[in-house]
């Protein structure tokens, strides 16, 4: 009984609050509306700036096939090659592709023909993806050439490539299973951080402490509102995923939402544990807001884990959002279930039962 007017307090107060049931809703829209256009690591509006010397047909065909491409934004031809480079020095270009003055001829021969490939790569990620696509167009240009005109090619390859879990390459798709992840961690996260926390500087934790409730209780009528909170997130954000973007997960469910009560339960108590130890809600922001830094970077929600020196995988293997991360875009992407996912399951079962006890030995009442 006394665990059932705890609870219906903790709503009441969160009720109360003017500000933080529109919180509730309104972020999880903004994010979800904005951050997968945003927050996407697809290179494209690559701006090339070409030097043509040849002047020839085969030339003007190979610019006309570049500037077919989705990937390259064709600025005006360069009268010379410094000027190109004043190009791209001044960033009205990132790539500078000079083709020689014998390129037609070359290639009617079957001789070795090169162009010269330039590239910003101040950004390195844009000016190695970029590098990389001008030198497929060129390639495959080249064999075409060859073919029409029957010349034998010395290597010959056929590729047949198959996307699989995300046959569109749309980065939109790779990020949104985390974007509900952050989500989850920045409301069943932040929240319960400035919960007890700002009891104290209120003065209300002292009622509380007067009183016959056990710390279990105390503790675990704390989380129950974030189980709702984060469920309800987790929903909005499913339907805002389908409304908008059409899409939706590959497996079940039921998974994720096993897998999201599990991961909030480990959060909250986190953020439980930094409101235990705080004695002002500017002191639990900063905390919450560190380690919110090493969970978005270290999570494998920009890029995989398996990318990261070996000492940063192995510190990411104790960071509870990478494991909910990796069921979000197994589900969604993959279709995986249950058996697929255990070990995902089992760490943050094991998160759990961590943090939730040190949630309640953190917590001292004051009689």
């Amino acid at each position: 009984m006394m665990l059932r007017y705890l609870i219906e307090k903790e709503f009441k107060q969160f009720r109360r609050n003017a500000f933080l049931p529109r919180l509730v809703i309104m972020f999880p829209v903004m994010i979800m509306l904005v951050m997968p256009w945003v927050a996407t690591l697809d290179i494209s509006d690559i701006k090339v700036s070409i030097v043509d010397h040849d002047h020839s047909s085969l030339s003007r065909r190979l610019t006309h096939q570049i500037a077919a491409s989705d990937y390259f934004i064709l600025q005006p031809l360069a009268p010379s090659h410094d000027a190109a480079l004043t190009d791209l020095e001044s960033d009205r270009a990132d790539l500078i592709l000079s083709i020689p003055c014998d390129f037609e001829r070359q290639i009617q021969r079957n001789e070795p023909s090169e162009v010269l490939i330039e590239v910003n790569a101040v950004n390195g990620t844009k000016g190695s993806l970029g590098g990389n696509y001008m030198a497929s167009i060129i390639q495959e240009f080249h064999r075409s050439v060859l073919s029409e005109q029957g010349a034998s090619l010395d290597a010959p390859v056929h590729l047949s490539v198959r996307n699989l879990y995300n046959p569109t390459l749309n980065y939109r798709y790779f990020m949104i299973p985390a974007l509900v992840a952050v989500l989850v961690i920045m409301l069943c996260g932040f929240l319960p951080a400035l919960n007890i926390v700002s009891e104290k500087e209120i003065g209300t934790i002292e009622q509380i402490n007067v009183t016959p409730v056990g710390k279990f209780q105390f503790i675990f009528a704390k989380l129950v509102p974030y189980w709702t909170i984060g469920f309800v997130v987790l929903t909005l954000c499913f339907l805002l995923a389908y409304w908008v973007y059409h899409y939706t997960p590959e497996g079940s469910f039921g998974v994720i939402y096993a897998a999201t009560a599990l991961f909030i339960l480990a959060i909250s108590s986190f953020g439980l544990i930094i409101s235990n130890h705080s004695q002002t809600m500017q002191q639990a922001m900063l905390v919450m807001f560190f380690f919110m830094l090493i969970f978005t970077l270290m999570s494998g929600l920009f890029t995989p884990v398996r990318s990261m020196p070996d000492w940063a995988q192995w510190i990411s293997v104790f960071i509870p959002p990478r494991y909910f991360i990796e069921v979000m875009r197994g589900v969604y992407q993959r279709g995986s279930g249950f058996t697929d996912l255990w070990r995902q399951f089992a760490a943050l079962g094991g998160f759990d039962l961590v943090l939730g006890l040190v949630a309640v030995l953190s917590y001292r009442k004051r009689n």
